[in-house]
């Protein structure tokens, strides 16, 4: 065969294949290209925040999967704080709990109410959960009067507990003007549901006041007070910025 020929057959040759492996890489480009560009990077936080185990298809999770517990204070097994008029710590915790439960409904959040020794909450699993209690009806002195706030020492995420806290103490303040009391006892730390909920769950415990001196807030402007550990909760889940409270 001529030279000449010959080399123009070469020449075709890596033509075609050129052409072809062109052909393949965008193929492959656009077969994998939009799924790359459709991936949810947010969804392993997504994961987290909803509470759901891996191996449920979290495909197109949204912030409204979002799973949120509430344990009612004392609620199913005992009264609680007693005081002289009759009013009881289980039934001041019901109220705010119940409210608190329906701002984060209506804004679509999933929401659990427990009971103080629920057994759904054997590896519960959500974005958090709290707690709800409230302190003494006995006049102690002029000092009892404010709130506290104890984080999970059992999750295994000790950032997010530690913010969550945070959040809580931050909220709950600036909503209801309430001053830190500090004393925080090992019932709030060692907390039994803090070692029964999945330890992935970051949880939190709040006794939102004294119901001596505190009582006109606790028990008449229930809403303000729901209204304080809503917007803790929000804190946490939205990732807010908050200034560390006062003392």
């Amino acid at each position: 065969m001529p030279k000449r020929t010959r080399r123009r057959n070469e020449g075709v040759v890596i033509l075609l294949n050129a052409l072809i492996t062109a052909a393949i890489f965008s193929t492959i480009f656009v077969t994998i290209t939009p799924d790359i560009f459709s991936l949810d990077f947010n969804l392993p936080f997504s994961r987290l925040l909803s509470g759901a185990p891996d191996s449920e298809n979290t495909e197109g999770l949204q912030g409204t999967d979002i799973r949120i517990g509430i344990v009612s204070g004392h609620l199913g097994n005992d009264s609680g704080a007693v005081c002289e008029n009759g009013t009881t710590e289980a039934d001041v915790n019901l109220r705010i709990a119940t409210l608190v439960q329906q701002k984060l409904n209506s804004l679509d959040y999933q929401t659990d109410l427990f009971e103080e020794k629920d057994p759904r909450l054997t590896n519960y699993k959500a974005a958090l959960l709290i707690s709800i209690h409230n302190d003494s009806c006995v006049y102690v002195n002029d000092q009892a009067t404010g709130f506290k706030v104890s984080r999970s020492l059992a999750t295994t995420d000790e950032n997010l507990a530690n913010r969550l806290e945070g959040c809580m103490r931050a909220r709950y303040q600036a909503a209801t003007g309430l001053p830190w009391h500090d004393s925080v006892t090992p019932d709030m730390t060692e907390y039994h549901a803090f070692d029964e909920i999945d330890p992935g769950t970051p949880a939190v415990i709040i006794e939102t006041g004294f119901l001596n001196l505190d009582y006109e807030l606790l028990v008449n402007n229930t809403e303000l007070v729901a209204e304080g550990v809503t917007s803790g909760i929000l804190c946490f889940i939205n990732n807010e910025s908050f200034n560390p409270p006062s003392e």
